[in-house]
């Protein structure tokens, strides 16, 4: 499980239960909003991964979905709404269901799918020991799935048309470190150097985003890595607490060279309109700066499973009394409260993409005092 990248699918991921997934099928009328598309891990996932027999890599139990508005575990993995289900109703949308709750007659997919799964990366090995996943490659294939059933129903121009003027959210990475480079007995960390890493990780992720480009994807926009070596199954790791400096020197590396193929992918591509989303800065001020937003806990989590193995919550988890005090629901992921938060400092930006206008410019955050990580072996 991760907790990020993206926050903002990081980005974001629009997200729904099973009765969410029968009242967009249903309803009738075009969306008020955009039609958005999205790929991520554990942060986005809203139920796909429920669909998956053998994952392990699941929220389907208590205490889980115990502030959604069912009271039911949906999947997310969070006591509540995904940053995502918060955009979804920022946008006027019904947040999208997961793509395997679906059948490709089903008219929802022309409002949008959710292609999240939780354990997932932008490499294909990463995630492997949750046994059963959709990594990114396999969301796109889905997606593609999606676009060919989208043609049957509508037409290719009309499917085209669509595709290009759909918002395509992407956060994904974070497993890619606290689940695969950052983890002793995978091989990547094992064969790389971080600098190697890194442009293993751009590189792969350039070829990713050039295939949905050639799918019809124009409105892209991908969530930086947030500061994941300030989470609760980061800081444990330490042995103080404190946050676990080398994995945030190491995001704020990656999210540099992923900004600069960024724009590398906007030089090179007709009509595309690729974005980076700033989620460290956001989500460090959540971090540091808890009671400026209304909490007061922001370094362990509610459910209090800050351990070196595990940190899910459990059914046996001793949840916290008010879980509106946390910015963390468990060890990886944040809270409804904190989604609430960092949907609303992010919907900006985003909703600027959607309408045509470029957002602020918004580079990478870079710390000048950072000392230069370590080449890790």
């Amino acid at each position: 499980m991760a907790f990020l990248a993206a926050i903002l699918a990081i980005a974001v991921t629009f997200a729904m239960s099973m009765f969410d997934v029968a009242a967009a099928a249903g309803a009738a009328g075009k969306p008020k909003g955009p039609v958005v598309y999205v790929f991520g891990d554990s942060m986005s996932d809203v139920g796909n991964n429920n669909y998956l027999p053998l994952s392990v890599a699941k929220s389907d139990y208590p205490w889980y979905g115990i502030d959604y508005y069912t009271g039911w575990p949906t999947g997310r993995f969070t006591n509540g709404r995904t940053i995502g289900d918060v955009m979804s109703a920022k946008f006027g949308v019904p947040s999208q269901p997961p793509y395997l709750s679906l059948y490709m007659t089903d008219d929802a997919i022309l409002q949008g799918v959710n292609f999240a799964s939780g354990g997932a990366g932008i490499l294909n090995e990463t995630g492997i020991y949750f046994v059963q996943y959709l990594s990114f490659d396999a969301q796109i294939d889905a997606y593609e799935t999606v676009k060919e059933a989208t043609k049957a129903k509508i037409g290719d121009a009309a499917a085209e048309k669509l595709a290009n003027e759909a918002l395509f959210l992407i956060g994904l990475g974070s497993n890619d470190y606290v689940n695969n480079f950052m983890r002793p007995f995978m091989a990547d960390g094992i064969v790389y150097t971080h600098d190697e890493f890194v442009v293993l990780l751009t590189t792969t992720l350039s070829k990713q985003l050039k295939r949905l480009y050639s799918l019809g994807a124009r409105k892209i926009v991908f969530n930086g890595l947030a500061p994941m070596g300030c989470i609760p199954s980061q800081r444990v790791l330490t042995g103080t607490g404190k946050c676990l400096t080398q994995l945030n020197e190491y995001v704020l590396v990656f999210n540099a060279a992923a900004k600069k193929m960024l724009d590398r992918l906007n030089e090179e591509l007709p009509g595309a309109h690729v974005v980076f989303a700033d989620s460290y800065s956001v989500v460090m001020d959540l971090i540091d700066h808890p009671e400026k937003y209304g909490f007061k806990i922001s370094t362990t989590s509610c459910c209090n499973v800050d351990t070196t193995v595990g940190g899910l919550c459990l059914p046996n988890a001793h949840v916290c009394a008010n879980r509106k005090d946390y910015v963390f629901w468990d060890a990886y992921h944040t809270s409804d409260a904190a989604n609430q938060v960092i949907a609303d400092k992010m919907f900006d930006d985003l909703k600027a993409i959607v309408d045509g206008v470029a957002p602020k410019p918004s580079s990478a955050p870079v710390h000048a005092t950072a000392p230069a990580p370590a080449p890790h072996k």
